[in-house]
């Protein structure tokens, strides 16, 4: 899903298709790549901070520690 892409790639599409449309294209599909990753990172943030509130309400150590490391290396990546 996630797609890479550097100031220096669109300026290369950009200078091979001088279409200003072209560019267009290329830039809102990058923003749209960009709010869509945004929506999924803070969807799974949320689904395992519910999965941490559940392991705590049912006071299992195992799962609050599972969840907690997830949560700790899913915000590393950000």
């Amino acid at each position: 899903m996630e797609k890479k892409y550097s100031h220096v790639d669109f300026m290369k599409i950009v200078r091979k298709n001088s279409s200003t449309v072209h560019a267009e294209k290329l830039l809102n599909d990058i923003y749209m790549d960009m709010f869509l990753n945004r929506i999924h990172r803070e969807q799974t943030r949320k689904r395992i901070i519910c999965l941490i509130d559940e392991a705590l309400d049912q006071r299992d150590k195992e799962k609050f520690k599972l969840y907690a490391e997830q949560l700790s290396e899913f915000e590393e990546v950000l």
